[in-house]
């Protein structure tokens, strides 16, 4: 899993609330369990003008001029602002994924649907929760601020904006490790390989009968 330390990026608005997983990367797409080639159908019913279809090329589709990430300021755009409750609906992992296969590392939000919020930290996401009157502010300086840019400090837990103003945000301690260090669910067990191969050569020292039988 990729780290997540310290980030500036350009911020695109998604002023939506209520964006569902299915709006996120749409059923028709999650043929695969690898963690690439989502990207394209990012948001798909939105940024296309026609309907996507699975294995479909999406370099000659029709864009839709009026989505905010397919717009010249906003291109490039890896922090993504959202409204209230972004993620919700089923609990499809293929939503992270496709976020970060088009370079969304972190997404800014009033709320987040809990399962989308912990899929986010076991895919190298940064979910940020910060009020409303915060996010507000956020949505009305990048409207009005070509080329926006936001930094992201995982470690002091802030996000500073171009003027200097850092907003603090809470994280769990433990999620916070995981992503500085870059940590998914296997490799934190990787983590105790020594200790799991000691445990192994003690069962089969103590009770040797089961391990035959496995034979």
């Amino acid at each position: 899993m990729k780290q997540f330390t310290l980030m500036t990026g350009m911020a695109a608005p998604l002023d939506r609330a209520n964006v569902d997983t299915d709006m996120i990367i749409p059923k028709q797409f999650l043929k695969s369990i690898k963690r690439s080639g989502f990207g394209p159908n990012l948001f798909d019913e939105l940024r296309y003008m026609d309907e996507g279809q699975p294995d479909q090329d999406c370099s000659g589709r029709p864009l839709n001029p009026d989505f905010v990430l397919n717009q010249a300021r906003y291109q490039g755009a890896s922090v993504l602002l959202a409204r209230e409750n972004f993620g919700c609906g089923s609990s499809r992992e293929h939503a992270p994924w496709a976020l970060d296969d088009f370079g969304i590392r972190c997404v800014i939000a009033p709320s987040f649907a809990d399962i989308f919020y912990n899929n986010c930290f076991k895919n190298g996401l940064l979910p940020i929760i910060l009020s409303d009157t915060q996010v507000d502010q956020l949505f009305e300086e990048v409207a009005a601020t070509v080329g926006y840019q936001l930094m992201v400090d995982l470690e002091k837990q802030v996000v500073v904006t171009p003027s200097g103003i850092e907003m603090e945000f809470r994280v769990d301690s433990f999620r916070k490790h995981c992503l500085l260090h870059g940590l998914d669910d296997i490799g934190l067990t990787l983590g105790f390989a020594d200790d799991i191969a000691a445990y192994e050569l003690r069962r089969r020292q103590e009770a040797p009968w089961l391990f035959d039988a496995i034979k």
